[in-house]
């Protein structure tokens, strides 16, 4: 493959990773706030489908152009750069699968209490924090990795 075009991939892909979690977590943060239990059951099942449609591919795209990039520029595995960039997307990764299951089932019940008229369960909530305390050490590791790959400090 073009060596170029892999770049491309990865620099696409890693856009979309970043620009999807950070989107889908800031209008589910806020629209969870807001109460309104028919808009938090919406945007709750458009972020699982933003996650199944852009995230869970870049996330698989991501290591492998990466990998590949990385060998063909003559970089080895073992520089610390690439070490802290793998560990910090393994961590990402780690927050993000609990993620996923945890938005799954915010949905599920958001769609229930607008189904039933009722509030949200306190369960709904339990899991909002949660998901946010889970979703700030990603944040964060992916702006590291973001530096990492644009810097390639020694």
């Amino acid at each position: 493959m073009d060596y170029v075009f892999v770049k491309f991939l990865h620099v696409l892909s890693s856009t979309l990773l970043f620009g999807t979690g950070l989107g889908s977590a800031f209008y589910m943060f806020f629209t969870n706030l807001s109460g309104d239990t028919r808009a938090i059951a919406i945007v709750a099942r458009r972020v699982v489908w933003a996650d199944w449609l852009f995230t869970a591919p870049t996330a698989i795209i991501q290591p492998l152009t990466g990998w590949y990039l990385a060998d063909r520029a003559g970089f080895p595995m073992s520089q610390s750069w690439i070490a802290w960039s793998i560990a910090l997307f393994a961590l990402a990764g780690a927050c993000w699968l609990p993620v996923v299951w945890i938005q799954m089932r915010m949905a599920a019940l958001a769609e229930r209490a607008v189904a039933e008229s009722r509030p949200l369960d306190p369960l709904f909530w339990r899991y909002h924090y949660i998901w946010t305390a889970l979703g700030v050490p990603a944040f964060i590791a992916f702006l590291f990795i973001f530096y990492l790959m644009v810097a390639k400090p020694a």
